[in-house]
């Protein structure tokens, strides 16, 4: 999928306002513009006023977007400005709501949860059949070998080198890539996995 190269555009009476301070993230979510289509996006910064999205198709300046993002859920807004690749939107909530975003944020940024390496607090094992199949953020689907997996990431042989902090889709489990090994990528999935669901789920064609 060609992502959006559209040259900076900004709200003509709606600047993006910066009274928040702005928290570097790695999350991955999905959103939906007004004429309902959906499309995966990464968060890579945000306040409790605002957002930036890496994202596929970018909407118009003053179009309502409606995101879904792990750990804050659903938030709505509009696009405020478009920039390579993806576009920033203001977040619309009540004190109460921006309140509660602004602690989510801290946490975030206090654990760094989104910017460890390999998390190594589970056990990882070799499963039985190895063979499965990856989805990139570019919708091109190829076939990989696992390595090795536990409940939270994966190790993945592949030739393809996606960019660290890219969405990827492994079987049916979503992640994303934290780093490059010798013989391919290292993943963190998006949400926990089941102890006896999560090899099932990762070489599920």
């Amino acid at each position: 999928m060609q992502l959006a190269q559209t040259q900076t555009a900004s709200l003509p009476h709606a600047q993006e306002r910066r009274r928040h301070q702005r928290v570097r993230v790695n999350l991955l979510g999905r959103y939906m513009l007004a004429d309902r289509r959906e499309f995966p996006c990464q968060v890579i910064n945000m306040s409790p006023g605002g957002i930036a999205l890496i994202a596929p198709v970018s909407g118009q300046p003053g179009e309502r977007v409606i995101a879904y993002i792990d750990h804050l859920g659903r938030l709505e807004g509009i696009v405020a400005r478009q920039f390579l690749n993806g576009f920033a939107m203001t977040i619309s909530a009540t004190p109460r709501k921006r309140d509660k975003l602004a602690a989510q944020l801290t946490w975030l940024a206090n654990r760094s949860i989104l910017n460890l390496p390999e998390d190594r607090r589970h056990d990882r094992i070799v499963p039985r059949n190895p063979n499965a199949r990856m989805i990139l953020s570019n919708g091109v689907n190829v076939g990989c070998r696992i390595i090795d997996v536990s409940l939270s990431g994966a190790g993945i042989a592949t030739k393809e080198r996606p960019e660290v902090g890219s969405p990827i889709t492994v079987g049916n489990i979503t992640g994303r890539v934290v780093r490059h090994i010798e013989d391919g990528i290292a993943i963190e999935f998006t949400r926990l996995q089941h102890p006896d669901s999560v090899e099932e789920n990762i070489t599920a064609q």
